[in-house]
């Protein structure tokens, strides 16, 4: 599993850089995605994972069936825990990487947004892991 190897292979910190960690732990979540997209456009660094590109549908795909283009990004909001929390905290730290305390808030307090412009193959895995564990969960 990946949380082995990382465990396994801990990486030691400087002062400087634990300083920066904590002070990253302190944001709360809305802070860190600006952090996130500062980053993204002032280093020209991407801090989502490598997705797989899906072949593109013939020509006879959606536009023949309807002329409609299809979204390209979605929101992943998560409307209900459900009855099973601690499930569904793990599965948004799993998505999120959120620490325990702020998955659990985020958890507590729904109707949340949990990500902003999600590729659709990956925002219907996210919302699939959701309702397994289940929560409720609208793809906006």
């Amino acid at each position: 599993m990946a949380d082995t190897a990382a465990i396994a292979e801990k990486v030691k910190l400087t002062k400087e850089e634990q300083a920066v960690i904590e002070a990253l732990e302190k944001l709360n979540v809305i802070q860190l995605n600006n952090v996130v997209k500062f980053m993204e456009q002032e280093y020209g660094i991407s801090a989502s994972a490598p997705v797989a590109v899906a072949p593109s549908p013939s020509a006879g795909g959606a536009a023949a069936a309807g002329g409609e283009d299809e979204k390209s990004s979605y929101n992943v909001e998560l409307t209900e825990s459900g009855a099973q929390k601690i499930a569904v905290i793990k599965v948004v730290r799993e998505i999120t990487g959120l620490a325990l305390g702020e998955a659990k808030a985020m958890v507590d307090t729904a109707p949340k947004m949990l990500k902003e412009g999600v590729p659709k193959e990956e925002a219907e895995k996210m919302k699939k892991k959701l309702e397994e564990a289940g929560a409720k969960v609208t793809l906006k």
